[in-house]
C-alpha cells in the first residue's frame, strides 16, 4: 500500500513539474517576443534566427527556432554517441510547443505594443528580459527535460570536461558571430546585434539569480519550525 501511495505521489509531482515547465515555456516566449519587438538588439540565438526570418518569406521566428533545435539535436546525437537516450528526443516536442507560443506572442507584440520613442523600447527590453529569465527559472526548477540546444551544450560539456557555463558562452559567441556574418552577407549590414544584445547578456543572468534567491528565501521561511508560545 505504501509503494502504491509513493507511486501516486511521484506521478503527481511529475505532473506538477510538467505544468510548471509548460508555464515556463510560455513565459519565455513572451520575453523573447518583447525583446524582439523592442528592436534595439536581441540575444545571439534570436539574432541569428531573425537574420534569416526577415529574408525568407515562409520562415517565422518560431519555425527558425525549431529548425535550429533540430540541428542541435542531431549534433547532440553525434557528440553523445552511445550516451544519447530516447528521452533526449522529448526536448524536440517541447521545442515545437515553444515555437508555436513564440509565433503567437510575437504576433501579439507587433500588433498591440507601440513603441514611439527610444525609452519605451528600452523599458520593453528590460521587461522582456525579466519575463525571459523567469521562464528559464521555472523551466530549470521543474527539472523535466532539456531542449535540444541545451542538450548539445550538455553533450559538449560531458565530452570535453569543460564547465557548462563556459561551453554555453562559447556557443552564444558562435551564434553572435554567425548573426553578424550572415547579416553582412544578406543585408550588407549588422542586424539585430545592438546595445540590447549586451543588456540581454547582463540582465538575464542577474534576473535568474534574483528569482533563485527569492525562491530559496521563500522555501527557508516555509521550512522554519513553528515555535510554540512560552507558557507564562
Amino acid at each position: 500500500m505504501q509503494n502504491g501511495s509513493s507511486l501516486v505521489a511521484d506521478r503527481s509531482s511529475l505532473v506538477k513539474r510538467w505544468i510548471v515547465y509548460i508555464i515556463g515555456i510560455y513565459i519565455l516566449s513572451i520575453g523573447v517576443s518583447l525583446a524582439i519587438r523592442a528592436g534595439i538588439g536581441i540575444s545571439p540565438q534570436s539574432a541569428f534566427q531573425r537574420v534569416f526570418v526577415v529574408h525568407i518569406d515562409w520562415l517565422t521566428q518560431g519555425r527558425a527556432n525549431f529548425i535550429l533545435e533540430v540541428i542541435m539535436l542531431i549534433l547532440a546525437f553525434l557528440v553523445y554517441r552511445k550516451g544519447f537516450k530516447l528521452y533526449h528526443i522529448m526536448g524536440l516536442l517541447v521545442a515545437g510547443v515553444f515555437a508555436i507560443c513564440l509565433d503567437f506572442n510575437l504576433s501579439l507584440a507587433f500588433t498591440y505594443v507601440e513603441l514611439p520613442v527610444y525609452w519605451t523600447k528600452l523599458v520593453t527590453l528590460v521587461i522582456g528580459d525579466a519575463f525571459l529569465a523567469f521562464g528559464v527559472f521555472l523551466m530549470l526548477q521543474s527539472n523535466v527535460v532539456l531542449m535540444p540546444i541545451d542538450n548539445f551544450v550538455d553533450a559538449v560539456k560531458r565530452r570535453t570536461g569543460f564547465k557548462w557555463g563556459n561551453v554555453k558562452t562559447c556557443f552564444d559567441l558562435t551564434l553572435l558571430a554567425l548573426a553578424i556574418i550572415f547579416g553582412l552577407i544578406l543585408a550588407g549590414k549588422i542586424m539585430f546585434v545592438r546595445e540590447g544584445t549586451i543588456l540581454n547578456a547582463i540582465l538575464v543572468g542577474q534576473y535568474i539569480r534574483l528569482f533563485t534567491y527569492l525562491y530559496n528565501k521563500h522555501k527557508e521561511k516555509k521550512e522554519l519550525p513553528i515555535t510554540p508560545p512560552i507558557a507564562k
